[in-house]
Order: C-alpha cells, then sequence, then structure tokens
C-alpha cells in the first residue's frame, strides 16, 4: 500500500515537531505499545492551530479514543468545550484521567457510547472532528448537518485511506471515505480542502 508522505518527510517534520508535554508523550507511547490509532502530533499541531484560529465555543468529536486529538483541541480552546465520544468506555475513562492531570477537566465532557448519537444532543457545534469507522463518515456528516453553528469547521481525519481511495477498493470503509469526500468537495454548502498530511486530513468551512 503506497504511503501519503515520502517517510523522510514524515522524519523531518517530527524532528521539528518537538514535543516535551509528558501526557502527550504518554499517549503517543500507549498508542505505539498497544497499536492503537490516535492522529499523532503532526495532525495534533494542526488541530492545536485550527482550534487557536477558529476559537470554538464548542468541540465535538466522533471517535475520541485515548482522548489524544481532543487533548490538543482542550489545550487550544480558551473558554470553550470539548465534547469526547467513544464506543470503549475503558478509553473514556482513560482520557478522563488524562484531563484530570493536566487540570483540563473543565473544558470537557466525556461520554462513552455511539458518538452519533451522543452528537446529536448539542447544537450550534463550531468544530465537529469525524474519526469513527470509515463507512461511517458519510451518514454521520449528513445526520449532523443541521446541529452546526454557522461558519463551523468540519475536519476528518484518514481521508485518503492509505491511498486505498485511488485504487479500485470496493471495501466499505473505503467506499465510505470516498462518498465522504465527494459530498465535502460536492456540497456548495462547504468550502473543503484535504491535506496530505499523514494519512490525509480533510478540513471544510461551513459557507452558509
Amino acid at each position: 500500500m503506497p504511503g501519503i508522505t515520502d517517510p523522510k518527510i514524515n522524519d523531518y517534520l517530527m524532528k521539528l515537531s518537538l514535543e516535551d508535554d509528558p501526557l502527550v508523550l504518554e499517549m503517543e507511547r500507549l498508542a505505539r505499545e498497544n497499536d492503537f490509532p490516535i492522529v499523532d502530533r503532526l495532525v495534533g499541531r494542526l488541530l492545536y492551530l485550527l482550534t487557536k484560529l477558529k476559537a470554538p465555543r464548542l468541540v465535538v468529536e466522533l471517535g475520541s479514543g485515548y482522548g489524544y486529538s481532543a487533548y490538543w483541541f482542550a489545550k487550544a480552546i480558551g473558554t470553550g468545550k470539548v465534547i469526547l465520544t467513544d464506543n470503549e468506555e475503558d478509553n473514556i475513562a482513560y482520557a478522563e484521567t488524562i484531563f484530570g492531570k493536566a487540570g483540563l477537566s473543565e473544558k470537557a465532557s466525556f461520554h462513552a457510547g455511539d458518538a452519533v448519537g451522543i452528537a446529536s444532543g448539542y447544537r450550534d457545534i463550531d468544530l465537529l472532528f469525524i474519526d469513527i469507522d470509515k463507512h461511517q463518515y458519510p451518514g454521520a456528516i449528513k445526520s449532523l448537518l443541521p446541529n452546526l453553528a454557522e461558519n463551523a469547521l468540519v475536519i476528518a481525519d484518514n481521508t485518503l485511506w492509505y491511498g486505498r481511495v485511488t485504487g479500485k477498493n470496493r471495501d466499505r470503509d473505503t467506499l465510505g471515505i470516498k462518498k465522504f469526500n465527494k459530498f465535502m468537495f460536492g456540497n456548495a454548502d462547504f468550502f473543503s480542502t484535504l491535506l496530505p498530511l499523514r494519512d490525509g486530513v480533510l478540513i471544510a468551512y461551513k459557507i452558509r
């Protein structure tokens, strides 16, 4: 399977992106040891930067895992709140522990269960982050469109899906990502771009 970023470029970017936050390093170590998917540091820094620029009041994550991406959001969010969701209670419990150590618990709300179902209970979402099972992406964005605030940002991880989007793969996750990308780029309500960073990050601005 083709890589999205040349390994030499990825190594160069990682060397530039030095990190001394012990909780970030702890989560990265745990992810490596358990082969658990996280957005990793390069995308985490992007999320931090976008949050600083957007200054959202409400960030809703679909699929928080250990809380790695949510941690980057929470460090940048100011007076807003981050909603974490994950199917696994153990993941949410670990995220709560991390946020407690960082003194960020008041900036977050932790929920175990169906991500889209939980997110549907929130209105005026300023930033929606999608990182659930890939075949769920199209249904998730269509379901939550009415919940987005004016000028909301939608950010989705894994939108190049290890390069499978360029081939003839017919598995449901690849088809889900391709349908999602086509929907976001073809929808006049959004201005979308897709960054070839790690496994692809789609960023869309809600125009209307």
